[in-house]
């Protein structure tokens, strides 16, 4: 019994008896990670828990962009690659969860369940390698550092899709907002692409009482926050979600002076193809603001992630898996897309493939606080569901 969910016998109950089996180990790897959380491209201990582990398994692991780990598992005859990837940085979040196995390093936490996500695919990869023999082609098991950061651009740079070439990659992600017990895998847009930007307002400083000899780049910014909006209400189909967000506004030093300078950061995020036409739109009206405010302004952008889309194809195969995995096909939805990005999507550009979100939402465990929340964690009993998840899925797709 996982959270309410009783499972039936079938043909692979040899798999779902050796999770069964690795149940503690899986527990235990889960906590472990959990009370030793790193920062992105800090995680060197959990680099070496991990190649430890696969070590033990029977792998020959490498380390990859810094604290990252991949290995690869031949099949017992030629064929494709496939790629299960798991994140592995935390946090700089103080934790409240009050759990024996809480954080023992200050002011970071495993707050995404990246913990649980390591866990899993180290699991995973052992019972993979126990049958691989019986495996057309290969499964590539990636580690990737700094997800919370985009970190996926590096592992890429390092040729991870690459040597053997990748034809289909998947990933999970422990998702609070779906009930534990519940699979949830999408077509198309799933997470949404994050442009970040950087914003210079430059005026003419002064006196306060004497602000017209001033160029007062506050009321220039302010001006540039409140046109911005238009482009979601007036400029983009309302069916197509997108949002504008400024989340840092920085300006002046005292009561008496205008600045010379206003600084804003934030993001624009799209949950559609072909939304990378709102920077230009965003530039437009900073631009014409500027001029009519009399400011000079520099503008800037980042990708954080690219938009997330599945593969139908793959999703779907993604789907039957999750079906026998539960038994009950009524328990895979198709709800969950979110505004909240995923560096996943770097993978996708090179591989056709599938993101998962298996549910750990259980008022039980406490486990439906948000992600990122001091007091997040997760249900457990989902754990060897995403084991059994990753392993049929690369046993589908290889046998």
């Amino acid at each position: 019994m996982i959270s309410g969910l009783t499972y039936e016998k079938d043909e692979n109950m040899d798999i779902r008896k050796r999770i069964s089996e690795l149940g503690d180990e899986l527990i235990h790897l889960r906590r472990d990670f959990h009370q030793y959380p790193e920062l992105g491209f800090q995680e060197f201990r959990s680099q070496e828990k991990v190649m430890e582990y696969l070590t033990h398994a029977g792998l020959s692991p490498k380390k990859i962009a810094k604290t990252g780990v991949v290995a690869l598992i031949e099949g017992g005859s030629k064929g494709k690659t496939v790629m299960l990837r798991s994140d592995m940085d935390a946090l700089p979040v103080v934790e409240e969860t009050g759990l024996p196995f809480s954080s023992k390093n200050e002011g970071l936490m495993h707050a995404c369940g990246h913990d649980g996500h390591m866990a899993m695919l180290l699991v995973a990869a052992k019972i993979l390698n126990e049958h691989r023999s019986s495996l057309k082609g290969n499964v590539k098991i990636v580690f990737q550092p700094n997800e919370e950061d985009a970190g996926a651009y590096k592992l890429v740079e390092e040729k991870v899709m690459e040597n053997p070439k990748v034809d289909a990659v998947f990933g999970i992600h422990l998702w609070s907002q779906t009930p534990s017990g519940d699979i949830d895998i999408v077509d198309g847009p799933q997470m949404a692409a994050s442009h970040y930007f950087f914003l210079k307002v430059k005026g003419v400083g002064g006196h306060a009482g004497f602000v017209h000899e001033s160029v007062d780049p506050i009321i220039a910014a302010t001006a540039i926050v409140q046109a911005a909006q238009a482009i979601q209400t007036r400029e983009i189909d309302a069916l197509d979600p997108a949002v504008i967000m400024f989340t840092e506004f920085r300006a002046g030093s005292n009561m008496t002076i205008v600045p010379e300078e206003v600084s804003l950061k934030g993001s624009i995020r799209f949950l559609y193809e072909g939304g990378e036409e709102i920077r230009d739109r965003f530039r437009r009206i900073v631009e014409h603001v500027a001029e009519a405010y009399r400011v000079e302004v520099e503008l800037e952008f980042q990708v954080g992630n690219h938009l997330l889309s599945n593969n139908p194809a793959m999703a779907q195969t993604m789907r039957e898996v999750a079906s026998e995995v539960l038994g009950d096909s009524q328990r895979v939805t198709q709800l969950r897309r979110t505004m909240a990005g995923e560096d996943f999507s770097d993978y996708l550009v090179h591989a056709p493939g599938a993101f998962a979100f298996v549910g750990i939402n259980n008022p039980k465990t406490k486990s439906d606080y948000p992600h990122h929340h001091p007091k997040f964690t997760i249900d457990e009993g989902s754990l060897p569901i995403g084991v059994e998840l990753h392993v049929k899925t690369a046993i589908k797709l290889l046998s």
